[in-house]
């Protein structure tokens, strides 16, 4: 098979959620380029199958498209089930889909969406497929968060939003959510050939938030995009983490612009990250 570019991840299988579009369409490109063997998995088949058709025309590399709604968990159930039946190995998990939406939205399965999708989902599908991870040598779970996760705070006594919602605080919970997640993984991972980090993938021109917009977002976007980063500057950290050979073994770190920094002083909570993982574990286990 001939691929584009280097062939840094020839041999190598990556699963890239929300990646019909926007920045995980642009991290599942390149890491093809790169001569992986790409899993594009989006909610909307049509734009799905057709994303991973361009990206295999455009690359000459095995593209699988497969389709799942993230607010549900039946259907995260059901695409791990479907990787784990056609993908022989599964080298990188990259955990990219999230959304913002400013009035609540309930999930089929009773929960706020913003904390299903971008908190839940993730943390369910990881789970699913840890046991295929730690199959590779250098497996790597890479979850893209947000600098909003500065910003954010967990709220046990009101994780739904039930009593006072906002989309902002939704938000910025679930993304503090990511790293926590991020840096309870890489706690128990330890031992095992698999890593995860976190990241920031800058402020990028995507149709973020278009399906439910704030106030905010309906006024100052459309003025500051010619400013935001392309798609492909925001996927740049999703692909140095799931491919470089310098980063084997690093784990349990938050990258901004290519390298680590410090996050928030509350993602390194311990006791709120375990908390946060048996609370997690209640809300997707089966019925």
């Amino acid at each position: 098979m001939t691929h584009t570019g280097t062939d840094r991840m020839a041999g190598r299988t990556v699963v890239v959620t929300g990646s019909s579009g926007g920045i995980g369409r642009a991290t599942a490109q390149r890491l093809a380029q790169m001569g992986a063997t790409v899993a594009v998995v989006g909610r909307d088949r049509i734009r799905t199958e057709d994303a991973a058709g361009q990206i295999r025309g455009a690359t000459r590399s095995n593209v699988h498209a497969y389709t799942a709604d993230l607010s549900s968990q039946t259907q995260v159930r059901r695409l791990a089930t479907e990787l784990l039946d056609t993908l022989p190995r599964i080298d990188v998990l990259i955990n990219n889909a999230g959304g913002y939406w400013n009035t609540r939205h309930v999930t089929d399965d009773g929960l706020e969406r913003t904390f299903a999708i971008n908190h839940l989902a993730p943390f369910l599908l990881t789970s699913l497929l840890l046991e295929r991870l730690k199959d590779s040598s250098d497996g790597r779970v890479v979850t893209v968060s947000s600098n909003a996760e500065s910003m954010g705070s967990i709220d046990f006594d009101d994780l739904q939003g039930e009593r006072s919602y906002s989309g902002a605080r939704a938000y910025n919970q679930s993304k503090l959510a990511n790293v926590l997640f991020t840096h309870e993984l890489a706690r128990r991972l330890q031992g095992t050939s698999v890593t995860a980090n976190a990241l920031h993938p800058g402020v990028v021109r995507t149709a973020f938030g278009v399906d439910d917009p704030g106030r905010a977002q309906r006024v100052f976007v459309p003025l500051v995009r010619p400013f935001m980063r392309t798609p492909e500057r925001g996927a740049a950290t999703s692909v140095l983490l799931a491919s470089s050979p310098d980063l084997n073994g690093v784990q349990g770190q938050f990258f901004r612009n290519g390298k680590p920094k410090r996050s928030s002083k509350s993602s390194y909570d311990q006791d709120v990250a375990a908390r946060l993982w048996r609370t997690s574990a209640e809300l997707v286990a089966p019925l």
